[in-house]
């Protein structure tokens, strides 16, 4: 690891980063330094049905300048995240930045239908999704607490005000938006921030799969698609940033954090808010009720 890189000497735990928006957050924030836990159930490829290990991500994170750790985690197993954060602490002693990925994604996810025609498997993403974000934040707040500094991140997306693949994905979203605005005020006061990211499309294998089934129905849509590193860098800089706490508690669409921050994705392009197509989020009410 280089110490001239911005988040040298910051620890990092992203979950489900084995592939997909996970992997490119992980890789970012090694690319700037950072030691990163990377965790998900696939040990070998051919555990999922697409490419991507937990130990492939973290040799990544490694070539890309940082430190990558990674350790098999099953996010429905509360014993498997407690172990997780144990090791973090045993090992490192700190946890600065905990990125709260894990989700389950249905292979029906995206077909049309009521969702009474689609497999009940698909609440899954409940369990591995929302509740999995509250415990891996309830393991990492006492380590960000006891040294007055960090930053919790969700992965979110424009499902959590428009319809977006049915009722199940959008009440994940929404709901982990809503963990980061409550979450904000218990740890307001130890210096510790809560964000929700709304991201766009992204260029992953899943994406990538999809388009080529339907070329013509996603015509375009490639090239306006954010890299996963995108999210990344932005949550990197966010740490970074000065008046963080004056970002906790909000829903941040990532494109819009991008242009406040003068961050481009690693392609050189600026990728676009889908705000006026898709809506924008819904900031928290400043009423506290204890």
């Amino acid at each position: 690891m280089s110490q001239d890189k911005p988040l040298h000497g910051a620890v990092a735990v992203v979950t489900g980063a084995s592939r997909g928006a996970g992997k490119g957050i992980a890789l970012a924030l090694g690319a700037e330094g950072a030691t990163v836990y990377v965790t998900g159930r696939s040990r070998k490829e051919g555990d999922a049905p697409l490419p991507g290990t937990v130990f492939a991500t973290a040799d990544g994170v490694t070539q890309a300048g940082g430190k990558g750790i990674a350790v098999v985690v099953d996010h429905a197993d509360d014993a498997q995240v407690k172990r997780l954060f144990e090791q973090v602490k045993e090992e490192q002693g700190r946890l600065d930045i905990l990125v709260n990925n894990a989700t389950v994604i249905h292979d029906t996810l995206i077909e049309k239908g009521g969702f009474w025609e689609k497999p009940l498997e698909q609440v899954d993403i409940l369990d591995v999704g929302l509740r999995s974000g509250y415990i891996a934040s309830w393991y990492a707040a006492p380590l960000m607490v006891a040294q007055k500094r960090g930053l919790i991140a969700f992965t979110s997306s424009f499902g959590a005000s428009c319809y977006m693949h049915g009722p199940a994905y959008g009440a994940q979203k929404a709901g982990v938006d809503k963990f980061a605005k409550d979450m904000a005020v218990d740890l307001r006061k130890h210096g510790v921030a809560a964000v929700s990211i709304w991201m766009g499309m992204l260029k992953t294998d899943r994406t990538r799969r999809v388009m080529d089934a339907d070329a013509a129905k996603y015509a375009g849509f490639w090239e306006i698609a954010e890299s996963p590193e995108f999210t990344g860098h932005l949550i990197g800089a966010l740490y970074r940033d000065p008046a963080r706490m004056e970002k906790s508690g909000q829903v941040i669409i990532g494109a819009e954090l991008a242009l406040d921050y003068g961050l481009k994705d690693i392609d050189g392009k600026q990728p676009p808010s889908h705000r006026a197509m898709l809506g924008g989020p819904a900031q928290a009410h400043p009423a506290i009720v204890e």
